[in-house]
């Protein structure tokens, strides 16, 4: 009886062991990342229209990356998935903590709503007034003398007094500064109006002249028609070409997708051109998984400049086709530079 006790206790400890060793390569959070393929989810469900949700059938599907902190077992796993990559903290989040990150995501998602409204409107001959504000701060780069100086969200609105009717203005004024002179900005903090000086520098991926921050437009949007979004846990500006679609067959009362499930990314700018954005790989596996038929992916091109320093470098569409012939799956990918080339496309589905 008593030697049967003592031969049990072993193997006691032991699968206390084994479930100890497995809870810890489960659940112990590491220093890593692991970037995913995350949701493809339908857009008529975060945008109304005169209090009405758009109830056509088919879809616009915006599609999402997941982040989630790795364990030892999701960070084994993921050394042999191709469409999940593993970043550290740094890598992730830059300067910024989790908290920051998440802020910025909801400010980018923020201007994208905008421009989507902005953009639809326009399609839709409809009035509006459009405001730019200035833009909001989301990162200040090492180096930069505004390093200290500057916060994320701050919304710059001026530099030496001068006000723009875009980023794009604000960007060509400093751009066109000499290295190392001082330029003056005046921001918003918490409602509290300050002035914030310091010298430019040269910026590495451009080499050229810069505050050194990375930005997002603050803006605003009146019109006669109420178009009211509702997105929760969602960040980021990628969904502006969705957003824009959507909206606008809303205010035209028609649909355009005829009863197709049509996911895509890309922000969307003012002028309805559609821009670049990260993991597009991991989207286009997302949208296999959601059964989406078409992808719109941005087929901006990179400039003479980035190629002579990248030559290997492939946009958004080149990478989206090759995902799609590495996963075998029937979804048709569709080259986007704009909004237009997207309409011209839906004009063709029957």
């Amino acid at each position: 009886m008593n030697q049967r006790r003592k031969s049990k206790t072993p193997l006691f400890f032991c699968i206390i062991i084994a479930c100890l060793v497995m809870m810890i390569g489960l659940f112990l959070p590491l220093p890593y990342y692991i970037e995913m393929p995350g949701s493809a989810e339908d857009v008529q469900q975060f945008v109304t229209i005169d209090g009405k949700k758009n109830e056509n059938t088919g879809a616009y599907l915006l599609t999402t990356v997941g982040i989630r902190q790795a364990s030892p077992v999701t960070l084994l796993a993921a050394k042999f998935n191709e469409f999940q990559e593993i970043e550290t903290k740094e890598e992730l989040f830059g300067d910024n903590n989790s908290d920051e990150y998440d802020v910025i995501g909801q400010l980018q998602m923020t201007s994208s709503e905008n421009m989507a409204k902005k953009v639809a409107l326009d399609l839709a001959k409809e009035p509006y007034e459009f405001v730019y504000e200035g833009v909001f701060v989301h990162s200040v780069v090492e180096g930069s003398d505004f390093e200290g100086k500057l916060q994320v969200g701050d919304v710059v609105y001026q530099v030496d007094d001068q006000a723009f009717e875009s980023s794009e203005q604000f960007m060509d004024y400093v751009k066109n500064k000499k290295l190392g002179e001082t330029v003056t900005l005046k921001i918003k903090r918490d409602d509290q109006e300050k002035n914030v000086s310091g010298k430019l520098i040269k910026l590495e991926e451009t080499n050229k002249v810069g505050i050194g921050i990375t930005l997002s437009d603050k803006t605003s949007l009146k019109s006669e028609r109420n178009i009211d979004f509702d997105v929760d846990g969602i960040g980021g500006p990628s969904a502006g070409l969705m957003f824009t679609l959507e909206i606008y067959e809303g205010l035209i009362d028609k649909s355009l997708r005829n009863g197709h499930v049509i996911a895509g990314t890309g922000e969307i700018r003012s002028n309805g051109d559609v821009g670049m954005i990260g993991g597009i790989d991991k989207k286009i596996v997302a949208a296999d998984k959601a059964g989406a038929e078409f992808f719109f992916a941005p087929s901006e091109d990179y400039s003479d400049e980035v190629l002579k320093e990248n030559p290997e470098l492939k946009n958004n569409y080149q990478v989206a086709k090759e995902t799609a012939e590495k996963i075998k799956t029937k979804i048709k990918i569709i080259p986007v530079k704009n909004v237009e080339d997207a309409l011209a496309f839906l004009k063709t589905l029957e």
